[in-house]
């Protein structure tokens, strides 16, 4: 946490913070497309952007919270762990060229699950991993997901991840948008202090691309 805290301090001091994000929280289809979105919580949510991205169909990822109770929270607010919300990333994606199943597969392959609200070096609430489903597909699809995992799994431990029904998702502020392509140095240097790829090795046999 002390890390995100110093690259924070960074950001203000050098006018990040009023960056403009390169994603958009919705994306307008085209030629009558029907777009999907999806919300997974797998700590720091600059880290579970790229993951999503390089998917072919994945239109944008937006980092925000969710699963928490006040309205509009800002990231000060969520990282006192007070608000109930955890980091999140909500996901637009065209279900004819990447399926939900996949979407699940790439978050499961992103985080550690078999931890409570912790990710890596982040620990409270707000860091928790989840899994926010908006239908009761989505629900039955990542109830059988963690089912599955659960007796295939390459690791020891239960598996802690929660399933939730989505409540209001709140986009975080502009400066955390795509922040492994606007401060790539940061970004690096942040994923590495905490550990994450190491993490990931240890439980999939490799670190995610």
């Amino acid at each position: 946490m002390k890390i995100r805290y110093v690259l924070f301090a960074l950001c203000s001091a050098i006018l990040l913070c009023g960056a403009a994000s390169t994603h958009a929280q919705t994306a307008k289809p085209a030629g009558g497309t029907e777009y999907s979105k999806a919300i997974f919580a797998g700590g720091c949510f600059w880290c579970m952007e790229h993951p999503f991205d390089i998917l072919d169909g994945v239109i944008s990822t937006t980092s925000g919270y969710t699963g928490g109770q006040k309205v509009n929270p800002t990231y000060e607010e969520v990282s006192s762990g007070r608000t109930g919300h955890t980091e999140a990333v909500q996901v637009v994606y065209d279900p004819k060229k990447v399926s939900y199943e996949k979407l699940l597969d790439v978050f499961w392959h992103n985080i550690d699950p078999t931890v409570k609200d912790q990710q890596f070096c982040d620990r409270g609430t707000q860091y928790r991993s989840g899994i926010f489903y908006l239908d009761d597909n989505q629900k039955r699809l990542a109830e059988t997901s963690k089912a599955a995992l659960e007796g295939n799994k390459p690791f020891k431990g239960p598996i802690l991840t929660e399933i939730t029904r989505a409540g209001a998702f709140y986009p975080a502020e502009d400066y955390h948008q795509d922040f492994y392509k606007t401060n790539p140095l940061r970004y690096k240097y942040y994923r590495s202090g905490c550990g994450r790829d190491e993490r990931l090795k240890q439980l999939w046999g490799k670190a995610p691309d």
